[in-house]
């Protein structure tokens, strides 16, 4: 079986060559998308005055990099006083990139909307928050929250999504495509406007992705993560066996 996954090669190649070695799969590792920082022209459309906010929310190394990318653009000096409440550890630690980590106030939670919202006790519910996030994301979870806690907020779009270009592919041969982000469908669509799925089969990756697949008409196969599917090679593996 012929199987196309819309990632980069993982790091961790070992959980794939066991679905090659077992199930006969040829696996192919190709990005439908790449994320690029707006440029400063692009986010003065949002009319966000950066010096207004006293505290802001991470959810990625990309956000991070766009983020101190503008500020520079835009020759605004981050204040120390700045406070950073990022998704995770991993993201919170990526801030020394462009910052002394030790010297400045930097909250993580565990990844989770919920998580970030419990970081703003009662000592930070004066700041002003601007939340980062990519454009066409869902930002509902966390802004809901936010909202319930009475907090002062501005969402801010600053990377997006921009297709690859995917000619060089033949989805035609092959058995199964894992897609894993709604920005994966998109390009789909922009390379191949008149993609018709035929036999292939899909397996989804994430929630966000299931609702672009769906409004696209298209139909999937599979529908991770599960509790049985935690990862892109268990859901792989489990489609695999269902078929066996």
């Amino acid at each position: 079986m012929k199987i196309l996954i819309s990632q980069h090669v993982p790091s961790n190649l070992a959980p794939y060559e066991v679905l090659q070695n077992q199930c006969g799969a040829e696996l192919d590792f190709h990005p439908f998308f790449l994320i690029e920082p707006l440029s400063a022209k692009e986010f003065r459309a949002e009319h966000i005055n950066l010096p207004d906010y006293t505290a802001i929310v991470f959810s990625s190394r990309h956000a991070i990099d766009a983020y101190f990318k503008l500020c520079e653009e835009m020759r605004f000096k981050v204040p120390e006083t700045m406070k950073y409440f990022c998704s995770t550890e991993a993201v919170a630690m990526y801030l020394q990139k462009h910052i002394v980590y030790r010297k400045r106030k930097i909250f993580y939670g565990t990844g989770t909307p919920a998580s970030i919202a419990a970081l703003v006790t009662a000592k930070h519910k004066g700041e002003k928050f601007l939340i980062t996030t990519t454009e066409g994301s869902n930002n509902t979870p966390i802004t809901t929250l936010f909202s319930a806690a009475k907090l002062d907020y501005t969402v801010g779009v600053l990377v997006k999504a921009v297709s690859q270009d995917l000619h060089d592919l033949d989805l035609a041969s092959y058995d199964l495509a894992v897609m894993c982000n709604p920005a994966d469908v998109v390009s789909l669509q922009d390379n191949f406007p008149d993609f018709q799925q035929g036999t292939l089969k899909f397996i989804s990756f994430g929630k966000a992705v299931v609702r672009s697949l769906e409004e696209a008409g298209y139909e999937i196969a599979l529908k991770a993560p599960t509790p049985e599917a935690t990862s892109i090679s268990k859901a792989v593996e489990l489609y695999l066996k269902s078929r066996q």
